[in-house]
């Protein structure tokens, strides 16, 4: 735990008085105040993030972590297990939708093996981090070990840390692994103390009787390590998944570096709630990119103390929300550095 007890002490709080100085150097361009409505406030916490009005966002990048999770031997999703692998090498081929928004936007995708359960093959396009071949069934015991989530969590940070000294300038995050809107909705239930019922949705395509088996499996889990649940990391380990740790770990990763980090869906948001919860100061540093159809994104969405940047009825994953929001933010950064000021264009001001 030393990497990630010295990482969130590296994190500050978004300096408020850098907001205000970038809401003052709005009112200096040329259109009338807020005209450009959330791009301006987007653009404003940029700044602060970075501490700086020479701002860029032209080297975006989004870190996809994948895992199996063994609450899927309680049949809670619509797709085997093995979708899981079969999806990672559809990543590497290109041929997801991920794949495809990233490309549209000219973002750099990095695909993690996190805690697949088929060991996958050598290829110099994935990023191998193991930590276990999946989780444990947490119906039956916790679903990770503490040193199993450790390893997770650093590889997150480690891998945040990498795309700053890269030089990338904003950052999201995206996941894959069956089963992981069970293990979500169980974080979303321990988080905030909502009823199972509230929290569930039908993930990738559930029916009526795996939804029943998803709301089974979360409420006995929920009773089994009730006396490890009062906090986020008794929450994670026994619940969670290691791309879920991961993701946690690249929040608090890009926040101690300054560095904006885009959540996705309803999966993703599940990590960045823990790392909230983990360190308050994180989320000044977390953009919400859409609000996901699972009825329990919402609630990590309060968390976060955000409204999304996007509604479009979306519940893929993949960091497909992401792709999408970062380009906003990339438009809310241009505008703010790229447009005259009234003295500089000649244009008077009101």
């Amino acid at each position: 735990m030393k990497l990630v007890e010295e990482t969130i002490k590296e994190i500050r709080p978004v300096d408020p008085h850098w907001i205000d100085s970038a809401r003052q150097r709005q009112l200096e361009l040329t259109k009338p105040p807020g005209s450009l409505g959330r791009l301006e406030e987007v653009a404003n916490r940029c700044a602060a993030i970075r501490e700086s009005f020479a701002l860029t966002a032209s080297r975006p990048r989004i870190v996809l972590f994948a895992a199996d999770h063994g609450v899927c031997a309680e049949s809670v999703s619509a797709y085997p297990q093995a979708v899981t692998a079969q999806m990672v090498l559809n990543f590497l081929r290109g041929g997801a939708a991920i794949n495809a928004l990233a490309r549209a936007g000219g973002i750099e995708l990095k695909v993690v093996d996190v805690g697949v359960a088929k060991p996958l093959p050598l290829s110099s396009e994935l990023i191998s981090r193991r930590a276990a071949a999946g989780t444990r069934n947490f119906c039956e015991g916790p679903a990770m070990t503490q040193g199993e989530m450790n390893a997770a969590l650093e590889t997150g940070i480690e891998l945040a840390y990498d795309s700053a000294t890269a030089g990338c300038d904003l950052l999201g995050f995206g996941e894959m692994g069956i089963g992981n809107t069970t293990s979500a909705s169980a974080i979303a239930a321990a988080l905030t103390g909502e009823p199972t019922e509230a929290v569930v949705g039908c993930g990738a395509g559930a029916d009526d009787s795996c939804m029943a088996r998803k709301r089974s499996a979360i409420e006995r889990a929920l009773a089994l390590h009730a006396d490890s649940l009062e906090s986020p990391l008794g929450i994670l380990r026994c619940v969670g998944g290691l791309e879920i740790a991961a993701m946690c770990g690249f929040c608090l990763g890009a926040a101690s570096r300054r560095v904006p980090v885009v959540t996705d869906g309803f999966i993703a948001t599940a990590a960045a709630a823990l790392a909230v919860r983990l360190c308050p100061a994180s989320a000044g540093y977390l953009f919400a990119s859409h609000r996901s159809t699972e009825p329990g994104h919402a609630h990590f969405l309060t968390i976060l103390e955000q409204e999304p940047l996007l509604e479009l009825g979306m519940r893929l994953g993949e960091g497909t929300g992401a792709a999408l929001a970062m380009k906003v933010i990339q438009a809310a950064v241009a505008a703010v550095t790229q447009m005259a000021t009234f003295a500089a264009a000649g244009v008077s001001n009101k």
